[in-house]
């Protein structure tokens, strides 16, 4: 009886930990993204959080809070707002996500701009 309940609850244990693995978000991670620019390519590192917050950050633009996270299937959105060498932009990413890929646009004030990253 005792290996009965024992095997059981080992069943049980590990069809949890699959549901859980299944459900992640397909955004968390850290991203590799290149940005291109009207004024050439920008490399930046997005790092969205299990909690849906994160950062976009590069050595050009410090750091900068995402805002506004949502995840609908492999869609993803969010809004920054970046210092661009005294200017404050406000970015608004939307774009998906199939596997470690990332691919969209931000829109800006100036136009869409295409965004292509790698989950690290």
């Amino acid at each position: 009886m005792k290996r009965l309940l024992k095997g059981s609850l080992l069943l049980v244990a590990a069809l949890l930990l699959a549901a859980c693995a299944s459900t992640q978000n397909p955004a968390v991670g850290i991203w590799d993204v290149n940005i291109e620019t009207p004024v050439g390519a920008m490399v930046v590192i997005l790092d969205i959080q299990p909690d849906l917050s994160g950062t976009l950050s590069s050595g050009d633009l410090g750091s900068a809070a995402l805002n506004g996270v949502t995840v609908e299937g492999n869609a993803v959105n969010f809004e920054t707002t970046v210092d661009a060498q005294g200017q404050t932009l406000t970015l608004r990413f939307a774009g998906t996500i199939d596997g470690d890929n990332l691919a969209g646009n931000f829109d800006t004030d100036f136009g869409a701009i295409p965004v292509a990253g790698v989950r690290r």
